[in-house]
């Protein structure tokens, strides 16, 4: 499947790449980084043992190491170092595996 870039979207648009549109391509941002994570739909999509995450910021949950809805935010307030360090290592291995395909921008 070719890459698309998606550029400037609001959290709100980024929700409807959750895998649910076999159309759409499944997406994952951290820190406002939106990453096509379509080639892993067997983790992120549907039924996945990640599929909380597509479609949303999942910074928070990625930082807490967690796969509970309740975590899944771009909100890093109250991370401790440990968990922005964990954080960073997630978002080089999504840098890695991974194209960068927009931002979320407020609004």
């Amino acid at each position: 499947m070719a890459e698309t870039q998606i550029g400037d979207i609001s959290a709100a648009e980024l929700s409807q790449y959750n895998g649910s549109d076999p159309d759409l391509p499944i997406l994952v941002a951290i820190k406002g980084k939106i990453y096509d994570v379509s080639s892993g739909k067997n983790f992120y999509g549907p039924g996945g043992a990640y599929t909380v995450f597509a479609g949303h910021d999942a910074s928070r949950a990625l930082g807490k190491m967690s796969t509970k809805a309740e975590d899944v935010s771009s909100s890093l307030d109250g991370l401790t170092e440990k968990e922005l360090e964990v954080l960073d290592d997630w978002q080089s291995k999504f840098a890695a595996k991974y194209p960068v395909v927009g931002t979320v921008i407020s609004g």
